[in-house]
C-alpha cells in the first residue's frame, strides 16, 4: 500500500506540472466552482429521414455534481425548455447522453442548448453540418473503446439491449427502499477480454502509468449501473456502489476508464439488482445505462418520493 501511495504521488504530481501548449502554463485540476460546457456530439439520420442529434456535456470539476432545474438557466430551443437533457451533473465528461429527433426537414436550423452553472452561461449549437456526422465507429473512438485502437467490427456493432423490471412511474415514502431490477445483454461486441499488464518486479504498477492515449481508453465488455438524470443525488443512496458512467480517469475510481480498467462481473441471466433509498421528498428520474464500452443504451425511471 505504501509503495502503491508513493507511485500515485508521483504521478499525479508529474501530470500537475505538465505544461500545455507553447505558453508554459500549468493544468490545473479543480475540485469545484469551475462551469459546465454543454455538448453536441453529433447526428446521424434514421432510416425514417428524421435525424438523431446527441448531446453530453463537460464538467470541468472533478468533484463537484450540480443541479439545475429546466428553465432559463437549462434549456434545450426550439421547441423547449425541455427536450430531454439532464439536471443533475455529474464530475467531468459525460458523453452522448442523450438524444434529440428532428424532423427530415429540419434542413440548416441550429437546436441550441443553454446552460448556466456557477455564474457562467454556455451553450452547445446542434446542426446539421457534415463535419458532424456520426457513425458507430467513431461514437466507439470517442468513447475510447479498446483504448482507442480501431476495429471493423465497431461499424456492425449493436448497443446492449436493456429492459427493466420496474413498473413506472413508482411511488415510494422516504427511507423506503425501492427494488431496482433490469436486464442487459449485448452482442459480443467489441469482442476480446481485457488483461491487465503483468506487474514487473522493480517497477511502478502498471495503473500508474501516465497515459499514452489522445482519449481516455476503455475495455470492452458487457457493463451496467444506475444513476441519478433529474433530482438530487445526494439524496439518492443505492445499496451497491454503482459503476461510474463518466470519465473519472483516476486510479481505483470505479469506472471503466480508470486503471486497472476492471469491469465487475455480468450476473447471472444479465440481471441486476439494487436498491435505492430516498431521503428527500420530490420527483427523481433514475436512468438505467448499458454499455458495452462503445455505445450505450438507456431507460428512464420516474419516481415520486413523498413523507
Amino acid at each position: 500500500m505504501a509503495n502503491r501511495s508513493r507511485w500515485l504521488l508521483v504521478v499525479l504530481t508529474l501530470l500537475l506540472s505538465f505544461p500545455v501548449g507553447g505558453s508554459g502554463q500549468t493544468r490545473v485540476p479543480h475540485s469545484r466552482g469551475q462551469s459546465i460546457s454543454p455538448a453536441y456530439e453529433g447526428w446521424w439520420q434514421n432510416p425514417n429521414g428524421s435525424y438523431t442529434l446527441f448531446f453530453g456535456y463537460m464538467n470541468s470539476n472533478w468533484a463537484e455534481e450540480l443541479d439545475v432545474r429546466i428553465g432559463p438557466d437549462n434549456n434545450i430551443e426550439p421547441g423547449g425548455p425541455d427536450r430531454g437533457q439532464p439536471t443533475h451533473f455529474y464530475p467531468r465528461r459525460n458523453m452522448f447522453l442523450f438524444t434529440v429527433q428532428v424532423p427530415e426537414d429540419f434542413g440548416e436550423q441550429e437546436l441550441v442548448w443553454t446552460l448556466t452553472t456557477n455564474g457562467k452561461t454556455e451553450h452547445a449549437y446542434a446542426t446539421l453540418r457534415t463535419d458532424y456526422l456520426l457513425d458507430r465507429q467513431t461514437i466507439a473512438t470517442e468513447m475510447g473503446a479498446n483504448f482507442g485502437r480501431v476495429r471493423d467490427e465497431w461499424r456492425t456493432n449493436e448497443p446492449p439491449e436493456l429492459s427493466l423490471a420496474v413498473d413506472q412511474p413508482r411511488r415510494v415514502r422516504v427511507g423506503e427502499p425501492l427494488a431496482l431490477v433490469a436486464f442487459a445483454s449485448d452482442d459480443g461486441k467489441p469482442s476480446g477480454a481485457y488483461q491487465p499488464p503483468a506487474v514487473e518486479p522493480g517497477k511502478p504498477h502498471p495503473a500508474y502509468r501516465p497515459p499514452r492515449q489522445i482519449v481516455p481508453g476503455n475495455p470492452p465488455g458487457l457493463r451496467f449501473s444506475w444513476i441519478v438524470y433529474r433530482g438530487d443525488a445526494s439524496r439518492v443512496a443505492f445499496s451497491v456502489p454503482q459503476l461510474k458512467t463518466w470519465q473519472d480517469t483516476r486510479v481505483y475510481s470505479n469506472s471503466p476508464w480508470s486503471p486497472p480498467y476492471i469491469l465487475p462481473a455480468v450476473p447471472p441471466e444479465g440481471k441486476w439488482e439494487v436498491e435505492a433509498t430516498f431521503d428527500e421528498p420530490g420527483t427523481y428520474v433514475l436512468r438505467a445505462v448499458a454499455g458495452d464500452g462503445a455505445l450505450l443504451t438507456s431507460e428512464n425511471l420516474t419516481v415520486t418520493v413523498t413523507r
